[in-house]
């Protein structure tokens, strides 16, 4: 059963709540920590016209995500499927909104051949929302995740999914057998602030749909995030953890709110380093087998490595457990 949710007042006096929170208008410059280098490299042009050259969308560039040049320069992008228009609007995202095209029956093959010809251990697969399908668009990630078993067997494959809102159940079981190593489905924020920060979406179904992951197969890692800036409160957020947890996420990412253009919501605050390593001990202490915690943060940023690692834990993790039942 799901924690319930309590909306209470920070709790200044707890020696695990994260302080520093630097309470900071949108007009203020941003801190030097959430400033990066515009990208000029090589390797980022040539990830750039790989990508366009075979019409794949990324979230990096369609949401502007400031981790774009040190991702791209890598190599590593990651794919956002279904088009480049969401039939959502949510209030943090920089994607557009409309009426999408119909669905590209190549880009499965596409992304598979992106995959090999950048050399991918770890790929993430995302999507649009596309309400305006039957299932979600829920078969084309079973497409995506077919074609690159097929074609490039060796990359361990993330996807982060909408929530196939009144569809959940159906695509979930599809996606789950077609078997990808990490399901992310993010929650972006606390439930107080969901009417006008992700007005499409409903916080307790989100988190059923990650139970759902969990309930058809166990050993699917799931992840989720949640981003820091929006006006929340320090308790809001701890509840958060503990609901993700009673989900069964196996990890969590919590990276700083930046305001796309002035008309998405506003940023309340900008969240210092030093809270974000607060936040994440705290994450940690929860049970989270995995936890990015920064100003930078986001869903796929250090996806790989973040990968490898919650796979080391969990193979701790079940060799502790295996030690103790053989007593």
């Amino acid at each position: 059963m799901l924690a319930p949710i309590w909306h209470g007042m920070n709790d200044l006096s707890s020696p695990l709540a994260p302080a520093d929170q630097t309470s900071t208008p949108q007009t203020l410059r941003k801190p030097d920590w959430i400033r990066v280098k515009a990208p000029v490299s090589k390797e980022y042009g040539k990830t750039r016209d790989l990508m366009r050259g075979l019409g794949l969308n990324t979230v990096c560039e369609e949401a502007a995500c400031p981790n774009i040049g040190e991702c791209w320069t890598k190599k590593h992008a990651t794919v956002m499927i279904l088009g480049d228009v969401c039939t959502r609007a949510c209030a943090f995202c920089n994607v557009k909104t409309g009426m999408p095209r119909r669905v590209d029956p190549l880009e499965p093959a596409h992304v598979a051949e992106a995959a090999a010809k950048l050399g991918l251990e770890h790929i993430v697969i995302t999507s649009v929302d596309r309400d305006d399908l039957p299932d979600g668009g829920a078969s084309q990630f079973v497409k995506v995740i077919n074609e690159l078993r097929k074609n490039t067997p060796g990359t361990t494959i993330e996807i982060l999914t909408p929530d196939f809102r009144n569809k959940m159940q159906r695509a979930v079981e599809a996606i789950v057998e077609a078997g990808p190593d990490v399901y992310n489905h993010n929650l972006e924020t606390v439930p107080r602030l969901y009417p006008t920060i992700r007005p499409g979406a409903r916080y307790f179904a989100s988190l059923r749909l990650l139970e759902e992951v969990k309930r058809h197969n166990p050993m699917i890692f799931t992840k989720s995030g949640v981003m820091l800036g929006l006006g929340e409160e320090r308790l809001e957020v701890h509840q958060v953890m503990d609901d993700m947890r009673c989900a069964q996420i196996d990890f969590l990412t919590m990276g700083q709110y930046l305001r796309p253009t002035p008309k998405h919501a506003e940023v309340k605050e900008f969240v210092t380093p030093k809270a974000f390593a607060a936040y994440g001990a705290i994450a940690r202490a929860k049970g989270f087998l995995q936890v990015a915690a920064s100003p930078l943060t986001r869903s796929s940023y250090h996806a790989g490595e973040d990968f490898a690692e919650m796979r080391t834990a969990r193979e701790a993790q079940l060799a502790k457990k295996a030690l103790v039942d053989a007593k």
